[in-house]
């Protein structure tokens, strides 16, 4: 697991890492290794070989059912076909009655020490889950751990887009997607949003980080609900992720997280580059630099130049533009420890065209 997290100049961590500011200024993206993976715990497995309190990691649809059985293999299944690589599945153990938000926070704990990329529950839960989820990924992110939680409701939510809204703004967080929006199969069942957020899940660990889901076709026949353009707007201001129908397809609308502010939409893409800068470059370190090379000018040149190069070669990608890397000036580097200040400029979709036509 990552020894990393935040760290302020008044109170330095004590053990050995590398760790990052996370701050919006010194952040863009970056790329490397699989970011393919999303977690989901999966509560009933009768009539599969799943064992209680078990991680498994799935790669295939009929790897999933044989893990938990047919009837309870969906939220794998849609994992998987969302794009992801890989689902990283936890048999949840029974508890007594009474003791449910107990199991929560105890799922909650157990998948905090494994790697994924993206966190789904499969079905419903009740908001002050939703709440703890949050708090739990804020948790994590302060310990140097950067997944994204994709959110839903159920079909009375779905019905009303001004709930859905409102548990955007409950949920407001840049690590955080709630889907506000139930959809339609081909064969007539409707599936509420909490039930479709696995494919959703999917689908962002499966992108590329330099690439925005944003417009992506579903591969559903309808939505539960059809929104005018006014709702649509509103739902995006308030950081809702909505799926709408367009024509004969039905897309994702826009590819944004909770983050709302002042109408500006935190995005999916972004937000993933961002987790992508504070997980690599300290995997990177750990690999190459911690405890195996000298902290003077020949050694933080060295540590310098392969950030930057890691940093230039994402800036190839169209991952993120002009990056610098130097030595902090605000601290000084000597003894162990070795302050760096990293800037660079984050890249987003082209995704708003605005046109001024003169005839």
């Amino acid at each position: 697991m990552a020894n990393g997290g935040t760290w302020e100049a008044t109170s330095l961590p004590v053990r050995p890492g590398l760790f990052i500011n996370f701050r919006d200024a010194a952040i863009a993206s970056i790329a490397g290794g699989t970011r393919g993976t999303v977690a989901v715990p999966i509560f009933t497995y009768t009539g599969g070989t799943a064992e209680s309190g078990k991680f498994y990691t799935i790669e295939t649809v009929s790897e999933g059912v044989e893990l938990v059985g047919n009837a309870n293999a969906t939220p794998i299944t849609r994992i998987l076909q969302g794009g992801a690589k890989e689902a990283l599945v936890y048999a949840v153990p029974a508890v007594g009655e009474g003791t449910a938000t107990q199991q929560y926070a105890n799922l909650r704990d157990a998948f905090s020490v494994q790697d994924f990329n993206v966190f789904v529950y499969p079905t419903t839960i009740d908001a002050s889950e939703q709440t703890a989820t949050k708090a739990w990924v804020e948790s994590c992110r302060e310990e140097g751990k950067h997944f994204i939680y994709v959110a839903g409701g159920d079909a009375a939510s779905d019905a009303d887009i001004t709930a859905g809204n409102a548990r955007s703004v409950l949920l407001k967080d840049p690590y955080i997607v709630n889907l506000v929006t139930g959809v339609v199969l081909a064969d007539g069942t409707e599936v509420q949003s909490a039930e479709y957020t696995p494919f959703i899940a999917g689908l962002i660990a499966g992108t590329p980080i330099n690439k925005s889901i944003t417009y992506t076709e579903m591969p559903v026949a309808n939505v539960t609900l059809r929104l005018k353009n006014s709702q649509v707007n509103t739902a995006l201001i308030s950081g809702s992720l909505v799926i709408i129908k367009d024509g004969n397809k039905v897309r994702i609308e826009q590819g944004v997280t909770t983050d709302s502010n002042a109408g500006e939409r935190g995005k999916i893409r972004t937000t993933r580059a961002k987790q992508a800068v504070a997980s690599d470059i300290p995997a990177t370190a750990r690999d190459s630099y911690i405890g195996k090379v000298d902290n003077n000018p020949n050694g933080q040149a060295s540590l310098i130049g392969a950030i930057k190069g890691y940093l230039e070669l994402m800036e190839t990608d169209n991952v993120l533009m002009n990056p610098v890397v130097t030595l902090d000036p605000r601290y000084k580097s000597e003894g162990d420890k070795v302050f760096l200040a990293v800037a660079y400029t984050e890249v987003d979709s082209m995704e708003r065209i605005f046109l001024t036509i003169t005839v």
